[in-house]
């Protein structure tokens, strides 16, 4: 079985809509969109590229597909020929009600049962990226379908906007799996994995805290 890996960029406030340009997601009136490029650098970019590395499928919400259909069939050969070169060669798969255009090579529309498909998907391939797309995500994120979460956290809050965590989070343990990385512009990139069980609590004020002790 394979591993679903959910790729977003967020600001402090968690908004994840639209970090790419102005058109990507203007639902809503959304003012900020394409807030992410300032905030580029080389170390950013080089966590962006590395995440890549070993994925053999592509997850997309319609909104999305339309975007990078639109854009990275046309880029192989420029500054960003590694990842257009992967994007256009592995398989696509779209979660749409509607009827998206596929002429994107290696595209195909998942079915109704959108639990079941991601399901089959992930005895298919080994690695599958499921990147922006979040109403696709707060799917994945309400039946646990996904391994990994790769978050890439900006140093600006918006205040408006499509949360990451919007409407599809149910109570969920995950792990750090590796230490976090910040690039010199303050975006941090954050790795975790989904865990086993759900959320505990407890006193902060217990004995086994320390609370109330001399010295």
């Amino acid at each position: 079985m394979g591993l679903i890996h959910i790729e977003l960029f967020a600001t402090l406030d968690l908004v994840g809509q639209a970090p790419g340009g102005p058109e990507e997601d203007p639902a809503g009136g959304f003012p900020f969109g394409g807030w992410q490029a300032p905030l580029l650098d080389e170390v950013s970019g080089a966590q962006v590229g590395a995440a890549y590395e070993d994925t053999d499928a592509l997850l997309l919400g319609r909104r999305t597909y339309d975007v990078f259909a639109a854009f990275w069939p046309h880029q192989e050969g420029g500054q960003d020929d590694d990842i257009a070169t992967l994007f256009n060669r592995v398989p696509k798969y779209v979660a749409s009600r509607g009827r998206p255009d596929l002429s994107w090579a290696g595209s195909t529309q998942l079915g109704p049962d959108l639990a079941g498909a991601v399901r089959e998907i992930r005895d298919r391939h080994e690695h599958v990226k499921v990147v922006g797309s979040l109403d696709l995500v707060q799917t994945l994120l309400r039946e646990q379908l996904f391994d990994r979460l790769d978050l890439w956290v900006h140093p600006i809050v918006l205040g408006v906007g499509k949360k990451v965590f919007d409407g599809g989070a149910v109570p969920t343990n995950l792990t750090l799996l590796e230490p976090p990385v910040a690039s010199g512009k303050g975006t941090v990139y954050l790795r975790y994995g989904l865990a086993e069980g759900t959320p505990g609590t407890g006193d902060m004020a217990a004995p086994d805290r320390g609370a109330g002790r001399d010295g």
